[in-house]
């Protein structure tokens, strides 16, 4: 396996003698990181086997979203955290997409750009639901920010986690679909998001840059039914808490070119791709989110404050939210060499080994 963090140290060099002052400083950050994840430069803890009494040093980790090594327990614990908050009604997946022809602004402006994505999609959901010919309530749903394709290749989407229901404006009463079978209409949630993007975009001098052909097309939004939620959360904390690339993925990286598979969204296949080192990077770097910039929003009954509101629902279908479950501590890590639990040395004991093992190396 080669990891993400050993091409960027063999390439970046270049990459940043290349474009210079043109790199954004979160791409700067993001590349620092990733290079410096799990290494010296970060630190560490000192481990002993307490069986074979083995010393092992940990260095710690970057914590950087972009990072391939971090997150794997960030991403547990949101999905449980997700899991709380499922109501006892079936899902749906509501998918977001723009045309071709306005990505390329966004990949320009993106805090502005991904701040309207993620607004206006919320909007056009709340718009067509509290129709009383569709829904005639308010929705609490997720939303994620995706930004990536399968061969890395920018693709802006919006994700949203949906429970077929909603709260009737008064709060008096839930209101299910009309058919059990059907929960929004895709073509009119496609032509409402369009337009209320363009409504949005008009006040801003940036967007004299988008193409009049984007508003005449027609959008995409995608509803496909999800069951309980639960595979929908599991499918989305790949891109809440993981970066767009593992380093289980990268399969080469000689002769200036790095090939890393991926998956055929035809024909679900793995296949292989080979790119320059310095688009391998750009590629990588353009999903790097603006700094502060959060992924994940929550609104209607399910934003942060509408606590009454969600309360109401919970009363409204005479249901009770699970409790969460405790904290379980992470597992002692296992010695490589005969695969049993190890002990941290505590600091006092740490600063002896130290001193001790420069001695032993000093002439």
């Amino acid at each position: 396996m080669i990891e993400l963090a050993q091409v960027l140290r063999h390439h970046w060099p270049q990459y940043e003698g290349q474009f210079g002052a043109k790199i954004l400083p979160s791409h700067r950050r993001a590349v620092q990181c990733i290079m410096r994840c799990r290494t010296p430069a970060l630190g560490g803890e000192l481990y002993r086997c307490a069986g074979c009494r083995h010393y092992h040093f940990a260095y710690h980790s970057c914590n950087h979203r972009a990072c391939p090594k971090c997150g794997q327990a960030q991403a547990t614990q949101w999905i449980e955290r997700q899991k709380l908050q499922l109501l006892p009604v079936a899902y749906y997946l509501v998918t977001f997409t723009v045309p071709e022809g306005l990505r390329r602004w966004l990949r320009s402006h993106q805090k502005l750009g991904y701040s309207l994505l993620l607004q206006q999609s919320a909007a056009t959901l709340q718009d067509v639901a509290g129709r009383d010919k569709y829904l005639g309530a308010q929705l609490g749903f997720l939303s994620v920010l995706h930004t990536w394709g399968r061969q890395l290749q920018f693709h802006p989407h919006i994700h949203c986690v949906v429970p077929a229901g909603g709260l009737r404006c008064d709060g008096l009463r839930w209101r299910q679909p009309k058919r059990a079978d059907f929960f929004l209409p895709q073509k009119v949630l496609a032509a409402r998001w369009r337009t209320r993007l363009r409504t949005a975009l008009q006040g801003q001098p940036q967007a004299r840059q988008i193409a009049p052909a984007v508003w005449l097309q027609n959008w995409v939004v995608d509803v496909q039914p999800a069951g309980d939620g639960q595979a929908a959360l599991k499918y989305l904390s790949a891109y809440v808490y993981r970066t767009a690339l593992s380093s289980q993925r990268i399969l080469q990286d000689q002769d200036g070119a790095v090939t890393f598979k991926y998956k055929d969204s035809e024909d679900q296949q793995w296949r292989q791709l080979k790119l320059p080192a310095q688009e391998f990077i750009r590629r990588f770097l353009q999903h790097v989110l603006p700094q502060g910039f959060q992924r994940v929003r929550y609104y209607g009954w399910l934003s942060p404050a509408a606590t009454a509101r969600w309360k109401r629902v919970v009363a409204l279908l005479d249901w009770q939210p699970p409790q969460p479950l405790p904290s379980i501590p992470l597992p002692a890590p296992l010695c490589a060499f005969c695969q049993k639990p190890m002990v941290k040395i505590p600091g006092s004991e740490l600063a002896r080994y130290w001193l001790c093992w420069l001695r032993c190396r000093s002439p």
